[in-house]
């Protein structure tokens, strides 16, 4: 693998932190106050309640012991890690699948050291997709179409969409012609790869949140979650949204397997590009990160001469030219086609999404009339 790839854990790394048992800490309480703000798009996942002073040298402790070197990162992990715990139990799902609490911890913590450090498909993008998909469950009345099984799918498929993302999109994987790239047939090589990736640590007996489901049921899910996963690619955007209004223009059919697939499909879609639906101080830093993230690509396409998508280009692109086009010309179709079946997406998502594209049109007005006026004075 190249060295400017970021780097995830070593196997070696991967194979002990297997060996090692769960962290000894109190059970982290949250307030009802957090619990309800969990299910709101107003959730900022840049910020975290203050956790009890017992619990938190409890947790330093351990990560001491375990020789970790970022602990203030790895603390704000356990708090992600906790607030998706509590989505698997306030939703039923722990309860109708059988899922073993401790089963379900190791899961959790297995998939975090499964995604890199990236600027922007990290374990808080992850949480940030997953809490979106809380959201719209709890706001959409989803619950009342879908089995909890079907929400496991959903809440589990977001969690893992993006594991071991290597920082590179399909676009460089299949111009660089890398690994995945050749494994895959060039076909959603990332999405097959996390795919992949969330099975292997389900194939683990201590980590097989599913294992009480039955033969039947788990081969449902696996189904379930492949689909939604290789949904997310959005080479198959416009294929999977032009399906998803054919539907809802025929007349949506709560009670079809196909609609209802579609329906979920759109769902992961939505919550995997959800961030500017959210109030801007939450949605602005992901801007950032995604643009780092792009930047460094196109850098090292440049040095190995592969083609440079314009939207990725540090010389090309502005983070106001960047996101006008994105909310046009992706967002709004996408989430209006939604508000046609579930009208509460106008709250959740479209007003902000407007006044998000109000915003960068703004800001793209400040930075023309500054580059103006230094043209003129040169």
């Amino acid at each position: 693998m190249p060295e400017y790839y970021y780097s995830p854990t070593s196997e070696k790394e991967t194979i002990s932190s297997h060996s090692q048992s769960l962290p000894q800490y109190n059970k982290y309480k949250l307030s009802e106050e957090t619990k309800e703000a969990l299910k709101t798009p107003g959730f900022n996942m840049w910020q975290w309640e203050p956790n009890e002073v017992k619990s938190y040298i409890q947790i330093l402790f351990w990560l001491k012991k375990q020789k970790q070197k970022n602990i203030i990162l790895c603390i704000t992990y356990f708090q992600m890690l906790i607030l998706l715990e509590e989505m698997y139990y306030e939703l039923g799902i722990v309860d109708e699948l059988e899922i073993n609490p401790i089963i379900l911890k190791k899961f959790l913590i297995r998939v975090q050291e499964g995604y890199r450090n990236n600027p922007f498909h990290n374990f808080r993008h992850s949480f940030s997709v997953t809490q979106m998909m809380y959201v719209l469950i709890h706001a959409c009345k989803l619950n009342e179409h879908l089995s909890i099984k079907d929400l496991s799918v959903l809440i589990t498929a977001c969690i893992c969409h993006d594991l071991d993302h290597p920082g590179f999109n399909n676009t460089y994987q299949i111009n660089a012609r890398t690994d995945l790239s050749i494994r895959y047939n060039d076909m959603s090589p990332l999405e097959n790869h996390h795919c992949a990736m969330c099975f292997k640590i389900l194939s683990i007996a201590e980590c097989n949140i599913f294992a009480n489901c039955g033969t039947e049921v788990s081969k449902e899910i696996r189904g379930d979650m492949i689909i939604l996963i290789l949904a997310t690619d959005m080479a198959r955007h416009a294929e999977i949204l032009d399906a998803f209004k054919q539907k809802i223009d025929d007349g949506f059919d709560f009670k079809s397997e196909e609609h209802l697939n579609s329906l979920k499909m759109i769902l992961i879609k939505a919550c995997d590009v959800s961030n500017e639906c959210r109030m801007t101080n939450v949605a602005d830093p992901w801007v950032d990160c995604l643009l780092e993230e792009y930047f460094h690509q196109s850098d090292i396409e440049k040095k190995e001469s592969l083609p440079i998508a314009p939207f990725m280009d540090r010389d090309r692109v502005t983070k106001a030219t960047a996101q006008i086009g994105f909310i046009r010309f992706v967002l709004l179709p996408l989430f209006e086609s939604i508000n046609r079946l579930f009208p509460e997406m106008e709250e959740l998502a479209l007003v902000n999404l407007r006044n998000s594209l109000v915003y960068h049109e703004k800001l793209k007005e400040a930075m023309d009339s500054q580059e103006a006026d230094a043209n003129k004075q040169t």
